[in-house]
Order: C-alpha cells, then sequence, then structure tokens
C-alpha cells in the first residue's frame, strides 16, 4: 500500500512539474499542447515502469540518504532522455518549448527528491519512537553479537529492535543462561527456533567467522520453511584492517580481504582536485621557489633539491622531491639517520624550512605527475618501511592509497621523526582511519586545518 501511494505521487509530481513549468515558461493559464500532454504523459508511464527496475522502490531500512537519492536521480534522468529520444523520433522537438522542458525536469525531479528527504526524516524520528521497526534475533559467540548491539543501539533510525540472541560458543545449557544488554541468550538451538516462530522474529543475523561453514548451513537448512530474512554478517574483525566489500570477480561473488579500499570512479574527483591545485601551487609558489633555491644556494654547497626513493600507491616506487635541508653527506647503504633536534648536518635555512614544511613544497610536482595527492599518508624511507613492517599491524596497508603532502595523521600533531615503535603505531593508526573513512570532502578539511594550522609542527626538525 505504503510502495502504490509513493508510486502515485512520482507520476503526480511529473505532471505538476509539466503544469508548472507551463506557467512559468509562458504566465498563462494551464492548457497545455498536445506534444506537452504527449511527453507528460510518456514520462509519467516510464516512471511507473523504469523506476522499479533501478530499486527507487526498495526498502530504505538500514541504508544511507545520499545513495538512495542518487539512484533516484539516476532514474529520472533515464526518463528525461527517454522522453528527449522519443520527441525526436516523432519529429516533435520544434513543437516543445527547450525552457519548459528544462524547467518541468528540475521541477519534478524536485518534487520527488525533495518528498524522498521528507519522507526519510519521518521515518527516521518514528523509528527512533520505537516504530515501525522490524524485529531482530543474532546468532554469534558473545564478543561479535555484543558489538552488534551496540551498533544496532547507535543506529535506532534504522528500525531494527534486537530481541534475543544465540550463542553458538555453547550450547545446550537451558534456555535462558545470561543476557546480553538485557537481552536474553538462548544456548539451545530448538528453544531459539521455537521463539522465533512463535514471536514471528522478522530477521536473524547469523553474525559468525567465515569457517563456520557448517554452522551457517545448520541454519539455512533449518529456517528453509520460514518467512524469515537470513542475513550473514562475516565476523572478520582478525582478518584485515579494511572494509570488506563484496565485488564479482569473473562472475564469482569475492570478498575483499586486503584490496584497494577505493574504487576509481570515487576517486575522479580527487585525481581532478590533485592535478588543479598542484598546478595552481606550482604557479602561485614560483617565487618563493626562486628565493629558497637562491637561498640553498649560498647556505651550503650542494643541489637544492634532494631527491630520495620512497613507496607510491601498491608499493610503486618514485623518487619525491624535497628543497635540501642538511649539507651534503653519505651514509651506510640500507642506513637512513633521522633528523634530531639540533642535528649539526641541517643548515640553518634548513631548520627553518623543516619547522615551517617549506622543504616539502616540491612534492607538489610529485603530485602533478600523479606519484603522489595531495592529502595521503606520508611516505617514508624505503629502509624504515622495512624496519616498521614487521613491528606495526597495518603498516604496509598504508600504501594501498596515493602517499600525500599532508594527512589526517599530520594535521593531528604526527610530524617529524618517530624515534619511537609507539610513534609509528599512532601514526599509522590515523593514516588507516583516513583511508577507512575517505571522502573528498574529507580531503577538503585535511587542506583547510593544514592550511590554517598545519604547517609549522613542533615535533618537525
Amino acid at each position: 500500500m505504503f510502495r502504490n501511494t509513493v508510486r502515485f505521487l512520482d507520476a503526480l509530481f511529473v505532471i505538476a512539474g509539466g503544469l508548472l513549468a507551463h506557467w512559468m515558461r509562458f504566465s498563462a493559464p494551464i492548457a497545455l499542447s498536445d506534444t506537452e500532454r504527449l511527453l507528460i504523459a510518456f514520462n509519467c508511464v516510464l516512471v511507473l515502469l523504469l523506476f522499479p527496475g533501478f530499486g527507487v522502490y526498495e526498502t530504505w531500512r538500514g541504508k544511507a540518504l545520499a545513495p538512495v537519492l542518487a539512484r533516484i536521480a539516476a532514474a529520472w534522468l533515464v526518463v528525461v532522455a527517454t522522453a528527449l529520444v522519443l520527441a525526436f523520433t516523432l519529429h516533435r522537438m520544434d513543437a516543445v518549448s527547450r525552457l519548459w522542458f528544462g524547467y518541468s525536469t528540475l521541477i519534478s525531479g524536485a518534487l520527488i527528491i525533495v518528498t524522498r528527504c521528507i519522507m526519510h526524516g519521518v521515518l527516521r524520528s518514528v523509528r527512533r519512537r520505537g516504530m515501525n521497526f522490524r524485529t531482530v534475533a543474532i546468532v554469534g559467540a558473545p564478543g561479535f553479537a555484543r558489538m552488534l548491539l551496540a551498533h544496532l543501539e547507535h543506529a535506532s533510525h534504522a528500525g531494527f529492535k534486537p530481541v534475543c540472541v544465540f550463542d553458538t560458543s555453547i550450547e545446550g545449557a537451558g534456555l535462558y543462561g545470561v543476557h546480553l544488554k538485557r537481552l536474553p541468550v538462548l544456548t539451545d538451538l530448538n528453544a531459539f527456533v521455537g521463539k522465533v516462530r512463535d514471536e514471528r522474529i522478522n530477521e536473524v543475523w547469523l553474525a559468525l567467522p567465515l569457517s563456520e561453514e557448517r554452522t551457517i548451513y545448520r541454519f539455512t537448512h533449518t529456517f528453509r520453511h520460514d518467512f524469515v530474512n537470513l542475513r550473514f554478517i562475516p565476523d572478520v574483525r582478525s582478518l584485515s584492517l579494511f572494509n570488506h566489500t563484496l565485488v564479482d570477480v569473473v562472475g564469482l561473488p569475492t570478498l575483499n580481504l586486503s584490496a584497494t579500499p577505493i574504487s576509481p570512479p570515487q576517486m575522479w574527483p580527487k585525481l581532478m582536485f590533485d592535478r588543479l591545485f598542484a598546478a595552481l601551487a606550482l604557479l602561485a609558489l614560483a617565487p618563493v621557489f626562486i628565493v629558497l633555491a637562491i637561498g640553498i644556494k649560498l647556505s651550503s654547497p650542494g643541489p637544492v633539491f634532494f631527491r630520495q626513493i620512497r613507496k607510491g600507491v601498491d608499493g610503486q616506487p618514485f623518487a619525491i622531491y624535497k628543497f635540501r635541508s642538511m649539507t651534503v653527506h653519505h651514509e651506510a647503504h640500507g642506513q637512513i639517520t633521522q633528523a634530531t633536534r639540533n642535528d649539526s648536518r641541517v643548515t640553518k635555512l634548513g631548520s627553518f624550512m623543516r619547522r615551517t614544511s617549506l622543504d616539502e613544497l616540491p612534492q607538489f610536482l610529485n603530485v602533478l605527475l600523479g606519484q603522489m595527492s595531495v592529502v595521503g599518508p606520508r611516505p617514508h624511507a624505503v629502509e624504515h618501511d622495512d624496519l616498521y613492517k614487521d613491528q606495526v599491524y597495518g603498516y604496509m596497508h598504508r600504501y594501498r592509497i596515493k602517499p600525500g603532502i599532508t594527512g589526517w595523521a599530520q594535521v593531528n600533531g604526527y610530524r617529524g621523526a618517530t624515534t619511537k615503535v609507539e610513534k609509528m603505531e599512532a601514526r599509522v593508526k590515523f593514516d588507516l582511519f583516513y583511508i577507512h573513512n575517505w571522502s573528498f570532502w574529507f580531503d577538503m578539511k585535511i587542506v583547510f586545518i593544514t592550511i590554517f594550522k598545519g604547517f609549522v609542527g613542533r615535533n618537525a626538525f
């Protein structure tokens, strides 16, 4: 009933958009031409036929609003494009006002999307008040079950209400052994199945490790005749530090355990921003480059730039560029000595450049060449990679994306030398948080923080 009402509203908004567009375009009483009537009717039919194929009328429960709205917008654009093709085919484009068509497209699309936003807000409010919920029974060990319950508690707007837990670590100990977050914990399978059926529980979530194939089959077999939604939420906490996404590989469902966490289409805004920002920065900073180059030449003999091999995305080596801040010296092969406070190798100008991060400016050239990003985990010397990769868990996962000139760790104070493993662990923790939660706007936030407070650091010397 609810979905049929939404379908009716969508068709109504198409008609309303056409009528309002006619009034805006011609400032006259609503008297549509035959072609306008045809296009409106055609759009109504297409909305009813194509929107279900795009999943527009699927349940929103537990889903983020942005992807849902994106799907609706994509479906509406397909409808509009199809209507244009129809008008061309029937040779009616000359009879259609382009301004009217544009107005009607925008108005109808806006009405559909704004209505969805209002409905989404109302549903969230209703579900927070304990209405319009679906009951859930969780199957799994107490540790992972507790985490799921905490997640559901913080996401009350999704409308899932946990009612009991089945503990797979012990069986046959009785009906209600203990309670977990005030929920009964069952350990007898028959009692659990009976509770699910008697109370008409809507969903059973199998929160189990991937190795529990027999247990998963046992529950799917037990509930094969019941109209209950079975969901498998794999407990993969010990496998990797990344989000585990299900992808299609040669037609097979594949769970990524350790792979590039961000897809290429998601990275397009970042790639475009990187190149544009780097080009503008190099152009604007050209006078600064000239002044620093002269200062470096006058302060000590040697080249202006310091060049060192670092690891890029997926471990691909590249030469990183910095302004030289030390006197020219040679170290044993495979050994890199980090700069320390009052290090005699650092020149006076070099000390100033390191404190203010001016020595990092040539890395905009690396960004322009596509070897680095403006924002990302800082690349370390290859010798330091070899040292820390076995001491800090998840260290090499930092190289699953392009390294950056600045990063989440740097704006949180983790700059300069890392003399202790604990400091590197903290830096890696921030880097992995950034990768987990990456978005284009997160990058903009880091750039903004860097501009206003991230250049000067107490730990850089």
